[in-house]
């Protein structure tokens, strides 16, 4: 059996679908200082819950 040499997406189903190039996938930035401000979210609301429970 031959195939064509075209790329296409054999993940999809529908042969219309199958003809379609395959979906771009945006590539995230780095953002090397989001992983302290989720550090520092998490531990402020922490904090703030256990504050308010003890007192």
């Amino acid at each position: 059996m031959t195939r064509r040499l075209v790329l296409t997406n054999e993940a999809a189903g529908h042969p219309l679908r199958r003809a379609l190039p395959p979906p771009v996938t945006p590539k995230a930035a780095p953002d090397e200082d989001r992983d302290w401000k989720l550090f520092l979210l998490s531990f402020s609301a922490f904090f703030t819950c256990f504050y308010s429970f003890i007192f």
